[in-house]
């Protein structure tokens, strides 16, 4: 199955009413762990990384890889550039072969924002690659190291940014945060149901991790087909490692190596099956 572009993916997802995991991956242990499960589930996928992770996976190294195992997979999977902060290192993913980009200015003034977008829509349009956006600002931070409030999407914002940008995926403020929560977040589901009634193009839910199943699939429902996960799988990798020590199970490098793709697989395993995306590739 050759690499694919995000849209084709989010196109059927939304036809078929599930949604297509986008798995942040940092090293080719858990690229090996998510297509494992994409392969055995029949299922598509995204795998992702985003700027805030390159100075422990460089895009020069991580990238190719990616686009690599993507092409290699019997399942149609798109290689994502997440919340990208410069024009040089999405230019950068776009010149590797990544089939779509997000350039992230949810944080700054609304007609700044859409303004950088649609400069990035029209920077990806050149290699036939996707571009999505987000309006609203997602709790927490990438990588952890901020802890950012929430501010939740304005529907009529959202069509207007749609419109001024012409993104092929939107990813939208519920009441959703990157990182761990605390409790499981209250998510607006008013917010979502009306802004998939005003916006054209598939949503997308950032900070997936520690949302409930049955809020994950109340939010397909209502109109999400991409979801990303980053912090559920690190810490999945994290956690086998963990225990294949413990139990001893690790006798040198190649068991160290299995366990972190055992920990990816079993992450990604669990919220396809929750997407509703298994036999969907």
């Amino acid at each position: 199955m050759p690499l694919v572009k995000m849209s084709s993916l989010l196109k059927k997802a939304r036809e078929g009413g599930y949604a297509v995991g986008s798995f942040s991956v940092s090293n080719m242990e858990m690229v090996l762990g998510v297509l494992k499960a994409v392969e055995e589930t029949k299922s598509p996928a995204i795998l992702q990384i985003a700027e805030v992770r390159l100075n422990h996976s460089p895009l020069e190294i991580i990238g190719p890889l990616m686009v690599a195992a993507a092409k290699n997979c019997s399942m149609p999977v798109a290689v994502h550039f997440d919340h990208g902060k410069t024009t040089e290192k999405i230019k950068q993913a776009l010149d590797i072969g990544f089939t779509s980009v997000m350039l992230d200015g949810s944080h700054l003034p609304f007609e700044e924002n859409a303004k950088i977008t649609a400069e990035t829509k029209l920077l990806a349009q050149k290699y036939d690659a996707d571009c999505e956006g987000e309006i609203g600002c997602v709790g927490g931070s990438e990588d952890g190291s901020e802890d950012i409030a929430i501010n939740c999407t304005s529907p009529a914002q959202a069509l207007e940014f749609y419109e001024k940008t012409g993104v092929d995926a939107l990813a939208v403020a519920i009441g959703n945060a990157h990182g761990n929560y605390k409790q499981a977040p209250k998510l607006r589901f008013d917010i979502l149901e009306e802004t998939a009634k005003l916006v054209e193009v598939p949503l997308v839910l950032h900070g997936g991790t520690g949302i409930l199943p049955e809020d994950f699939r109340k939010c397909i429902k209502l109109g999400i087909n991409k979801i990303n996960i980053a912090t559920a799988t690190f810490d999945s990798v994290e956690n086998s490692v963990r225990t294949a020590y413990g139990n001893g199970t690790i006798k040198g490098y190649y068991d160290l190596q299995t366990a972190e793709v055992e920990g990816a697989y079993n992450n990604a395993m669990k919220h396809i099956e929750i997407f509703g995306c298994s036999m969907k590739g």
